[in-house]
C-alpha cells in the first residue's frame, strides 16, 4: 500500500522493557494523530487511515500486551496504556496531540486525556470510550467471554499456517465480507510463534484486565465526565459479529446529556470493525479525524 514509503517502526523505553509502534508520514506537517488500537488488536488496525491521510503525521503503539509490545508485563491497566502513550509522545519529542481511539483504545484516550490533558488538543472515539454496562447475571470471571466472544476465544487457539489464520478471519461475519489488503496486513502481523503452533500476539490476561475496565469503573466514568476539551464521538450501528450495535443509542444519549459539548456522529452501514478498517468506514471517519480532509 501507498504507506510503505512513509512508514518507520519504532520502540520506546517504558516500564518493563520496549514498547512498539508505527509512524506514518513522519515529515508531515500539522497537529500528529495518536491513534490507539482495540483490545486484541495492534498499531496495524490503523494501516489504512495512515494511508487516507497522507499530510498527517499518525503515531500508533502496540499497547502492552499486543503486537510486538506483547512480551512486557502488567500491570495493562487503562491507566498503564495511558502513562505508556505519554512515554511514546517524549520519544517522539511531541508536546501536543490529537488522539484518536478505536474500541478499548478510545477508553485508553480518556484515561490518556485525564492524566495528561496539557498534551491532548482533542480527542476522537470511535465506537468506544463510552462506559458499557456489564451483562446481567455474569460472573466477572466470565465477562471478558461474553463481552468479546470469538475476540477472546482466538487467543486460545493454535494455528498450523498462515493460511489458516487468515481462513478463520475469512470466515468472521464482521470482517470476511469486506476483507481488503489492509485487513490482511493485519492479520498477518498479528501472527507469532512457530507452525504448527502460531498464535495471535495478543496477551489473554492482558485482555481479560482490559475487558473488566471497560464498565466505568476504577473512577473510569467520572474521569469521562470531568474533561472539559472537545470531544467526537463516532458510532457504529452494528457490532463485533455484525450484529447489534456495541453502543445502544440510549446509552449515548445518556452521556451525551452529561457531556453536551460531545459531537456525536452516526455512522452509517458499518460495524465495529469496518467503521475503522475499509473505506466505506473511513469515507465516515476522515472528515472527524481530519476536518481538513477530503474523504476518498
Amino acid at each position: 500500500m501507498s504507506t510503505r514509503a512513509g512508514y518507520a517502526p519504532f520502540t520506546v523505553p517504558v516500564a518493563g522493557g520496549d514498547l512498539a509502534g508505527g509512524v506514518w508520514h513522519p515529515d508531515a506537517e500539522g497537529m500528529p494523530i495518536l491513534a490507539v488500537h482495540g483490545i486484541t488488536a495492534s498499531h496495524r488496525a490503523w494501516l489504512l487511515a495512515a494511508d487516507r491521510l497522507p499530510r498527517r503525521r499518525l503515531i500508533a503503539p502496540d499497547l502492552r500486551g499486543r503486537g510486538r509490545s506483547s512480551g512486557l508485563p502488567g500491570p495493562f491497566g487503562l491507566v498503564q496504556h495511558a502513562d505508556d502513550l505519554a512515554r511514546v509522545l517524549d520519544a517522539l519529542s511531541l508536546d501536543r496531540v490529537v488522539v484518536a481511539g478505536h474500541s478499548m483504545g478510545a477508553f485508553v484516550a480518556v484515561r490518556f486525556a485525564e492524566r495528561h490533558p496539557d498534551r491532548v488538543e482533542r480527542l476522537v472515539l470511535i465506537d468506544g470510550g463510552l462506559p458499557l454496562p456489564p451483562p446481567e447475571g455474569v460472573a466477572p470471571e466470565d465477562v471478558p467471554a461474553v463481552v468479546l466472544g470469538p475476540a477472546i476465544e482466538r487467543l486460545r487457539m493454535r494455528f498450523a499456517s498462515p493460511e489458516e489464520y487468515e481462513a478463520f478471519w475469512r470466515r468472521h461475519p464482521a470482517i470476511g465480507p469486506w476483507w481488503n489488503p489492509a485487513i490482511a496486513d493485519y492479520v498477518a502481523y498479528d501472527l507469532v510463534g512457530d507452525a504448527p503452533e502460531l498464535r495471535s500476539s495478543a496477551d489473554a490476561e492482558a485482555v481479560s484486565v482490559n475487558a473488566l475496565e471497560l464498565d466505568g469503573s476504577a473512577g473510569y466514568a467520572e474521569a469521562l465526565a470531568s474533561l472539559l476539551l472537545p470531544i467526537d464521538l463516532v458510532r457504529a450501528p452494528r457490532g463485533l459479529l455484525d450484529g447489534p450495535p456495541l453502543y445502544d443509542p440510549a446509552v449515548v444519549a445518556e452521556w451525551h446529556e452529561r457531556l453536551p459539548g460531545m459531537r456525536i456522529h452516526e455512522a452509517d452501514d458499518v460495524n465495529h470493525y469496518t467503521i475503522l478498517m475499509t473505506d466505506a468506514g473511513l469515507r465516515q471517519v476522515l472528515p472527524v479525524l481530519d476536518p481538513k480532509e477530503t474523504p476518498r
